[in-house]
């Protein structure tokens, strides 16, 4: 047996019921020979791992926009506070570990500059809308053509709290996704000043705690004591019922006070001119998008080509794009 046959009985003879058995993936959009040493999911999460899109993710907002410290999170450091819950709740439940893996790694990869902000304006500006998990969708399948397997795609595009992963493994990620954002943004805000542990509502400390590590556990705990004995066709992971309640508690309360606070959110407004108008430039003169831009173009219309470039900058590329197009130079 090769070492990925040898990983793959060992699945078989070890995970949940539920798990997602790499052997039994529904595979690529392209047939690929398969490898003497890793899984197709590993295979994936090192697809993900090595493409330009996650590399530009350690340049991307998070909720603050170009923070002034080394401490403040970026969309590629979530990205990774995300996996490592994920693959603590998959391995709990004895679920399939590097399927979980290269959901996380690839659930943000079409976030676009300024975090939200810029998403918000580039939903308004396309005529069926942008969502940034259908665009880490587009980027695995259309732009970088990773040819990843169903499963993993399936989880990317449905790890927002609306979606419906067809696996345990993606249900996992859109939960991790919530746990990390929601304490890695209390975490940066008291950093900020915007907020003081203090300030956290009572219910939501009385269910986790006070403390940074202490939510996170609680919260992990809480979701493995509800769902450790589901069954194949049983019911979805989720906290217990009071700590569901809790947590939405907890997220109305970021809402509130730090994504919608304007003392974290008072240049969302230049960043969102930023977005508008390079969009609006490049859709007047689309001979300035890249080379590449043209099949796109060609394919599906000029608007879809403006977001997907537009999309892929990181934060300091389109303010750079912003001042060479717009902010007049010195002559020399």
């Amino acid at each position: 047996m090769t070492i990925r046959e040898q990983r793959e009985a060992w699945e078989a003879q070890t995970l949940s019921p539920r798990a997602m058995l790499s052997a039994n993936t529904r595979g690529r959009e392209e047939d690929i020979p398969p490898c003497p040493v890793r899984t197709d999911f590993v295979r994936d999460r090192d697809r993900i791992l090595h493409s330009k899109a996650f590399r530009r993710l350690k340049h991307k907002t998070q909720v603050f926009l170009s923070p002034q410290g080394d401490h403040y999170r970026t969309r590629l450091t979530h990205t990774l506070e995300v996996s490592q819950i994920a693959r603590t709740i998959s391995r709990a439940l004895g679920l399939n570990e590097d399927l979980t893996e290269a959901i996380a790694m690839g659930h943000d990869l079409g976030h676009t500059p300024f975090g939200h902000a810029g998403e918000d304006v580039l939903n308004a500006l396309m005529p069926d809308g942008f969502s940034h998990n259908a665009q880490s969708q587009r980027v695995v399948e259309k732009l970088e053509k990773l040819n990843l397997t169903f499963e993993v795609r399936d989880g990317i595009f449905h790890h927002k709290q609306s979606g419906t992963p067809a696996t345990a493994e993606g249900h996992v990620v859109s939960l991790a996704d919530r746990i990390a954002y929601l304490n890695h943004d209390i975490d940066d805000a008291i950093r900020a000043g915007v907020l003081a542990e203090s300030d956290l509502p009572p219910l939501c400390t009385e269910a986790f705690g006070s403390s940074h590590g202490g939510r996170i556990n609680a919260m992990i705990l809480s979701i493995l004591e509800q769902s450790s004995q589901f069954s194949v066709l049983g019911s979805q992971i989720d906290f217990l019922p009071e700590h569901r309640a809790a947590f939405d508690a907890l997220r109305d309360f970021m809402f509130e006070n730090v994504y919608y606070n304007p003392a974290a959110k008072g240049e969302e407004s230049k960043a969102k001119r930023v977005v508008r108008e390079l969009f609006e430039h490049y859709l007047a003169h689309p001979d300035s998008l890249p080379a590449d831009s043209r099949p796109t173009i060609e394919a599906e219309g000029i608007h879809r080509a403006c977001a997907d470039f537009i999309a892929g900058m990181t934060d300091n590329y389109a303010i750079s794009e912003y001042e060479k197009l717009f902010v007049p130079r010195s002559w020399s």
